[in-house]
């Protein structure tokens, strides 16, 4: 599984340690950035190329890991791309659910208010929770597609 990560100004500190947990657990990484710390950056940005290399990968599993105060615009912003399902992780339910009914392939974190090591909980329940291909996600992700 290759993993894409981005994030902006807000979730640039968080983003770093998510990069090493992610190396140590074997993951090959991809990071979109942001190269420095820039505050006055925009998030739209971030989730444009994140969104942008899962769809373009080669790996057919591909996911994308993004990271700003809320978690909420990256959210908004890769979802604006047909065959994105990305889910705000906020808790471990809410990722095991985003995963095996959704098939969630882009996960969008609240820097601000999850901590470093929940942070990593939460990641790690998303990469590790297989998408359960029961006829009725499978369709509802098809709906999903045909919408816009």
């Amino acid at each position: 599984m290759k993993i894409y990560i981005g994030a902006d100004h807000q979730g640039y500190q968080k983003r770093e340690g998510l990069l090493k947990f992610l190396q140590d657990q074997g993951y090959t990484i991809a990071d979109k950035g942001d190269d420095t710390l820039d505050l006055v950056d925009d998030y739209p940005q971030f989730a444009g190329r994140v969104a942008s290399a899962v769809l373009a990968s080669d790996d057919s599993d591909a996911r994308g890991i993004l990271l700003c105060g809320s978690g909420q615009g990256m959210c908004m912003a890769a979802n604006r791309f047909k065959g994105i399902r990305a889910c705000l992780g906020y808790d471990r339910q809410s990722v095991k659910s985003a995963r095996n009914d959704d098939d969630s392939n882009v996960l969008c974190l609240p820097a601000r208010i999850l901590s470093s090591d929940k942070t990593f909980e939460i990641v790690d329940v998303w990469l590790k929770t297989p998408f359960s291909k029961a006829p009725r996600f499978i369709r509802r992700n098809r709906e999903l597609d045909e919408l816009g």
